[in-house]
C-alpha cells in the first residue's frame, strides 16, 4: 500500500495574504493528500528545510505580493544545492504571463492563477507524480 502523495504549501517572502493558499491546502487535503502548510513570511531557506524534513513528494509556493521572482528562484537554487531530487514544483498567485515563462525556465512545472480549480491542481499533481 503506498502512501499518499505528501505536499508542502508555503508562502514565500513578506506576502501576508493566504487565503488562497489554505483553500489549496484543504482541497488537496480533501483530494487524499497529506498536505503540510508552512504558514506566511517564510524563507526559502525555510520552505526548503520543512520540504526536507517533511519528506515531500510536492511543493506549492504561493505569491500575490510581487516577490514570485526572486523568492521562487531562490527555492529552485536552494532545491539544486540541497540535491533535492523528485520534488515537483508548482505555483500559484498572481503572476504575469511573462513571468510563468520564467518559472517555468527555473523548474517550476506549473503555475496555477485566479480562477484555478482544486481539481485541476490535484489532477496535475496525481499525474505528475505516478
Amino acid at each position: 500500500m503506498k502512501r499518499p502523495l505528501k505536499v508542502l504549501i508555503a508562502k514565500a517572502g513578506l506576502d501576508g495574504h493566504e487565503r488562497g493558499a489554505l483553500v489549496v491546502a484543504m482541497g488537496l487535503r480533501d483530494a487524499g493528500m497529506e498536505v503540510v502548510y508552512t504558514g506566511i513570511r517564510n524563507t526559502p531557506e525555510q520552505i526548503i528545510a520543512a520540504a526536507i524534513q517533511e519528506d515531500v513528494d510536492v511543493i506549492g509556493l504561493s505569491s500575490l505580493s510581487g516577490g514570485h521572482m526572486a523568492q521562487f528562484r531562490r527555492v529552485m537554487e536552494l532545491l539544486k544545492k540541497e540535491r533535492v531530487k523528485g520534488v515537483l514544483v508548482f505555483a500559484g498567485g498572481i503572476i504575469p504571463d511573462d513571468d510563468v515563462k520564467k518559472l517555468k525556465k527555473l523548474g517550476i512545472k506549473e503555475v496555477f492563477g485566479p480562477g484555478s480549480t482544486i481539481a485541476a491542481i490535484a489532477e496535475f499533481i496525481t499525474k505528475s507524480q505516478r
